[in-house]
């Protein structure tokens, strides 16, 4: 079953957004910083109050086994693009326990819909390079890239 997340839900989320963290700074520790620490543990409970985002949760057995957060973002008519609006997922997350047992998918149908109901027809995400588990995820559920950040390291070379 996947739903709009419970405030009690969110002690679990956050044990979720620890294995995604831990993840990201083992790939990137120039980037990332290891740890949780309560800055991070809390801003779950701001995406879940905000007006503009939601917290879902995929449930097994009474038991959280994954979750998404998304906003609802709006960007205005610009000199550069046309005003749009679309459905970002910010954050995803499969406990590693529950991975390949269709619970990504069931949260991306429950995603789809509603946007649907929403009346967004975008899904938007982001991800890292180094995620090659969840770029394929991605591309099976029919995301493709269409814009692309890079980076040169501009450290001195050591002789």
């Amino acid at each position: 079953m996947v739903r709009l997340a419970k405030r009690e839900d969110l002690v679990r989320i956050n044990q979720l957004r620890w294995q995604v963290n831990a993840i990201h700074c083992e790939a990137r520790p120039d980037i990332f910083r290891s740890g949780f620490c309560d800055e991070m543990r809390d801003f779950i409970y701001d995406i879940w109050e905000f007006d503009n985002s939601d917290v879902i949760a995929a449930v097994r057995d009474d038991v959280i086994c994954g979750f998404a957060c998304v906003e609802y973002i709006t960007e205005p008519l610009s000199a550069f693009q046309w005003k749009r609006s679309f459905y970002h997922v910010s954050e995803f997350c499969v406990d590693s326990e529950y991975r390949r047992q269709g619970v990504g998918t069931e949260l991306f149908a429950f995603i789809r819909e509603h946007a649907r109901s929403m009346g967004l027809d975008k899904i938007e995400l982001d991800v890292w390079e180094f995620n090659d588990t969840a770029l394929k995820f991605y591309e099976s559920l029919g995301f493709r890239t269409y814009r692309r950040y890079m980076e040169f390291d501009n450290q001195p070379e050591m002789e």
